[in-house]
């Protein structure tokens, strides 16, 4: 058997010589040079992103410098964290205690400075072809990873393979890239809940009108089956038959809907994680890993920057902040965060659900090392620009090293000194987490070929 047959997805019909040899190469290169890493038995069940977007400042946040000049430390202090020698911003005191729990990555880098780009990088593992722009999403996008996670490994113990929380991101004003099907097509769209802060509304929205029968139900089923038959060679309507299949699936089962029910939850825990839009939605991103979702992606927040049209609503802030950045996150977005994050994490170590479920704290980029007031944005203090080059990230759970500090930044966090991770590289650590090599190849309905990710797993995340 060769190598690479376990690793071919095809989609409505055989491989052909040609697939075969394109396929076989990439495979042979990469054993060739002993950078090709072996899945082997899952690491996780399930991945859990929590995607800070709008670009978390890592000086503000998981790597403060101290003794770094005024213009570069910013206006925040930090604090002692669990583990001797790492030091967190002051105003992440809960998260600081859990420390020992999870991997801070010093050493994300890339080279794409605007949010659109960036958070398609972020989110497909893939690096957009209008580079520091945003584009709007368009058919031949790739996928996001959690629709890639569907297409070569769909779930067999819930309907439906990857759910994203608390979107659309908009990046900036308007639905970003990455966030979808791509050229899987809309079928392979992962299922997106807004705004969960009513814990109710969610179930009511998948329960059958009263005024609707099961008999006039079943029938407006399978007049839109007819209908869609007629067409069933059109990839628009092929794509909507896919879609109300896994509606149907999700609306039929009471055990799926009641993942989707907050009220289930205790009082006290609906309050630990905070009554926002970004704690209740790491709550559902909990209850959706608890349920057998294998992929979940949760925007802390739904905006990169809502705070320019919505300056006195905390759940409109993104972390975009060119502009009064310390405000901004002293008011805004370090308490929410520092209170969400660390519940969530506790959360799922009480359930015993952190051992088969890798946590990833990323956003698309980080913040600049030197603090400036730009005229160009709204706003009457410093902040901090755009910064790809240096950012941080955390890792947590599925057998991560506890209590550790992967890469580093140079003295002022503006570059990657020691050990640097693309998003690309982290992304085949997220699919090599769940037992799927970066190096599987898949086709599209079209017989398009496409890699998981051009990344490499990174084996110093693991203990």
């Amino acid at each position: 058997m060769f190598p690479f047959a376990s690793r071919i997805e095809p989609i409505g019909r055989l491989p052909c010589r040609r697939d075969w040899l394109r396929l076989a190469w990439p495979v042979i290169l990469a054993a060739g040079s002993g950078r090709a890493v072996a899945a082997g038995k899952p690491r996780a069940k399930s991945i859990l992103v929590v995607f800070t977007s709008g670009g978390m400042s890592q000086l503000d946040t998981w790597d403060p410098k101290p003794n770094a000049p005024d213009e570069i430390r910013g206006a925040f202090g930090s604090v002692a964290t669990a583990v001797p020698g790492l030091r967190f911003c002051e105003h992440l005191p809960r998260i600081a205690k859990l420390a020992g729990q999870f991997t801070v990555v010093k050493s994300m880098t890339h080279d794409d400075a605007d949010h659109g780009s960036a958070c398609y990088l972020a989110l497909t593992g893939q690096p957009h072809p209008r580079k520091s722009s945003n584009p709007p999403p368009a058919p031949l996008d790739a996928p996001s990873l959690g629709a890639v996670v569907h297409r070569v490994r769909p779930s067999d113990r819930f309907p439906h393979t990857a759910m994203h929380v608390n979107g659309p991101l908009l990046a900036p004003t308007e639905p970003g890239p990455g966030q979808y099907g791509g050229f899987l097509g809309r079928g392979f769209d992962p299922i997106d809940f807004g705004d969960v802060t009513d814990g109710s509304a969610i179930v009511r929205g998948m329960l059958r009108p009263a005024a609707v029968s099961v008999g006039r139900d079943a029938e407006r089923r399978q007049l839109a089956e007819a209908l869609d038959g007629r067409g069933k060679n059109w990839p628009a309507t092929a794509g909507r038959v896919e879609v109300l299949r896994k509606t149907h699936e999700l609306l039929d089962s009471p055990l799926t809907r009641d993942a989707f029910d907050l009220t289930k939850e205790p009082t006290a825990l609906r309050d630990r994680y905070g009554r926002h839009r970004a704690g209740q939605a790491c709550l559902l991103g909990r209850r959706l890993v608890e349920a057998g979702v294998p992929w979940v992606t949760v925007f802390f927040n739904h905006s990169v920057r809502g705070q320019d049209t919505h300056p006195a609503d905390t759940d409109a802030y993104g972390w975009d902040t060119h502009n009064d950045i310390f405000d901004a996150m002293k008011d805004h977005l370090l308490p929410r965060f520092d209170r969400s994050f660390s519940t969530l994490l506790e959360d799922l170590r009480e359930r015993g659900l952190l051992e088969t479920t890798l946590v990833v704290c990323i956003g698309e980029f980080g913040r600049a090392p030197t603090v400036a007031l730009e005229k160009n944005f709204l706003g009457s203090s410093p902040g901090r620009k755009h910064w790809p080059r240096c950012y941080s990230a955390v890792l947590a759970g599925a057998g991560v090293a506890r209590g550790a500090v992967y890469g580093a930044s140079d003295r002022h966090a503006g570059e990657a000194r020691e050990k640097p991770v693309s998003p690309a590289d982290l992304s085949a650590t997220m699919l090599h987490a769940l037992g799927i090599p970066a190096d599987t190849h898949y086709t599209d309905s079209n017989g398009k070929i496409a890699r998981c990710t051009p990344g490499e797993p990174v084996p110093g995340f693991w203990k």
